[in-house]
């Protein structure tokens, strides 16, 4: 408790002090707590927590029954404007293994993440740093949303397959089957998603959506991506993004744009109406799954079938043409 009355005097008496460090040392308390508030279940299977539902469904695949696994963040959550709540920080703290994206997709939280050495891992930390996009505008080096390219979620399944084989060292065998049967499965997703693209007429290959999350899809599957706001969904867009987006629309006849799921149809909404007042209609293309995947017991609740639902809702809203209003 002595900790807390600290942290308690650095915020009244301390003011300058910034507030990410604030939520950092807190964050650090709740891991190092005299007691637990949640007890371990009964089940003694290693405990994998991961910040998102698609890190989540990577560790199911090839943990299988062997781990037991949540993610912290369901569907339709944003990772980027996630705030983690006591439970979450209970969880972590009860976790053998806490397994996050990082590349600054979690924000503040994947930084204290870390800092937590053996007890927790970012999963993309093996992806050759020549296979990642820059984005130093975003506030990490790199662009975080690399399971939008099936061929690097790959390097992904590696990393997990490595992480459960240090917690349960006598099922190494059993992770590396499954690892290369999701990697083959990874890699059969990438080839079905280029071809499918390919079908889109070359001038109309372009993906529209609120922000910018689809710059690894872009450049794996040939296809030109334009997000109003930035990589994150905290950033913000103005009448003039606006106004450039519904020109863009216009000038080369793209028939659809994209909302998201879990984020504002606001701005999508905005270049709609746009494109109307100059005298055409664009149509909403249907909605895309871009931080989190659906509901569990559905098919678009694994990374499978969110990935061809991805696909085939871009692929199908793409060929027709722009028609006046």
């Amino acid at each position: 408790m002595h900790h807390l009355r600290h942290i308690i005097s650095i915020i009244f008496f301390k003011p300058q002090i910034r507030l990410a460090t604030v939520f950092a040392l807190a964050v650090l308390v709740m891991f190092s707590g005299c007691q637990k508030e949640e007890s371990h279940s009964d089940d003694d299977r290693p405990f994998v927590v991961t910040t998102t539902n698609l890190i989540r469904d990577v560790v199911e695949r090839i943990g299988g029954d062997d781990v037991r696994v949540i993610s912290l963040m369901g569907p339709g959550v944003d990772p980027h404007v996630y705030r983690a709540t006591p439970r979450d920080f209970r969880r972590m703290e009860q976790a053998d293994i806490i397994l996050y994206n990082g590349l600054f997709l979690e924000g503040r939280l994947s930084e204290i993440l870390d800092r937590q050495g053996d007890n927790s891992r970012a999963v993309t930390g093996s992806i050759p740093n020549d296979r990642l996009i820059s984005a130093t505008d975003f506030g990490g080096l790199y662009d975080p949303h690399v399971w939008f390219d099936a061929e690097l979620w790959t390097y992904v399944a590696e990393d997990v397959r490595d992480a459960l084989s240090k917690l349960l060292p006598d099922k190494e065998t059993e992770f590396t089957r499954r690892a290369g049967e999701f990697t083959k499965e990874l890699l059969e997703l990438h080839d079905y998603a280029i071809h499918r693209v390919q079908g889109i007429p070359e001038e109309r290959r372009i993906l529209i959506t609120a922000h910018d999350a689809f710059r690894y899809f872009g450049h794996a599957y040939d296809i030109e991506v334009r997000g109003l706001q930035g990589l994150s969904t905290a950033s913000e867009y103005g009448i003039q993004d606006v106004t450039r987006m519904v020109s863009l629309i216009i000038e080369r006849n793209i028939p659809a744009i994209f909302i998201e799921t879990g984020v504002s149809t606001r701005a999508i909404d905005s270049v709609i109406s746009g494109v109307r007042n100059r005298g055409y209609e664009v149509r909403l293309g249907g909605s895309l799954f871009s931080d989190s995947m659906g509901p569990l017991g559905t098919p678009e609740g694994t990374y499978a079938g969110m990935f061809r639902h991805n696909v085939e809702t871009i692929v199908q809203a793409l060929s027709e043409e722009l028609q006046p209003s």
